[in-house]
C-alpha cells in the first residue's frame, strides 16, 4: 500500500503541475461551466482515449496519458463546481488550490479505503478497463444530472467524479510506473 500511496502522490504532482500552468495561462475561466458541461468534457477525453485504444492511431498528438491527466483535472473542477456553482467571477488562486487539494485528498482517502478491501486488484487490470469504467461512470453521472441530481439508492454525482479521478489515477500509475 505504501508504494501505491507514493505513486498516487506522484500522479497528484503531475496533474497539479499542469493544472497550475493552465491556471496561469487562463485563470479560472472554467468557473463559468456548469457541472454538466464538465461531465461532457470528461466524456470527450475518455471517448478519445477509447478511440485511440481501439484504432491504435493518434492523429491529434496528445496521447492517452495527457487525456487521463485532463480527466483528473476536469473531475476536480467538477467537484469544485458542484460545491460552489458556476460563476463568471475568477476564483482566487489560493482558494482554487485549497479546494483542488481538498478534493484530491478526498479521492485518495476513498482509494485507500477501497484498496484495503479490494487488495489492490486494480494493479491486475488493463488500462483499457479503466477507460471503460470511466465511460460507465460518465453514463451514470449523465443520468443523475438528467434526473436533476436525484437518486433512489445510488451515490451522487460527487461520488462518481471521485471514482473517475481514481480510475484515471490508476491508469496514470500504470502508464508512469508499470509500462516503463
Amino acid at each position: 500500500m505504501e508504494r501505491t500511496n507514493q505513486q498516487y502522490d506522484r500522479v497528484v504532482e503531475i496533474c497539479r503541475d499542469l493544472f497550475v500552468k493552465k491556471m496561469n495561462d487562463y485563470g479560472t475561466a472554467w468557473r463559468i461551466l456548469r457541472p454538466k458541461s464538465l461531465t461532457d468534457q470528461i466524456y470527450i477525453k475518455a471517448q478519445r482515449i477509447r478511440s485511440i485504444e481501439e484504432k491504435g492511431i493518434n492523429k491529434v498528438g496528445e496521447d492517452a496519458r495527457s487525456e487521463f491527466i485532463g480527466i483528473v483535472n476536469y473531475a476536480l473542477m467538477g467537484l469544485i463546481q458542484l460545491e460552489l456553482g458556476p460563476s463568471e467571477a475568477e476564483l482566487p488562486e489560493a482558494e482554487t488550490m485549497q479546494r483542488y487539494h481538498h478534493w484530491f485528498e478526498q479521492a485518495k482517502t476513498l482509494m485507500q479505503v477501497k484498496n484495503h478491501d479490494y487488495g489492490e486488484a486494480w494493479r491486475n487490470m488493463r488500462v483499457s478497463s479503466y477507460t471503460d469504467l470511466i465511460l460507465m461512470k460518465l453514463k451514470r453521472t449523465k443520468q443523475i444530472e438528467d434526473n436533476r441530481g436525484q437518486t433512489l439508492v445510488s451515490e451522487g454525482i460527487d461520488a462518481n467524479y471521485l471514482d473517475i479521478i481514481n480510475y484515471a489515477v490508476f491508469a496514470l500509475i500504470k502508464i508512469e510506473f508499470e509500462n516503463n
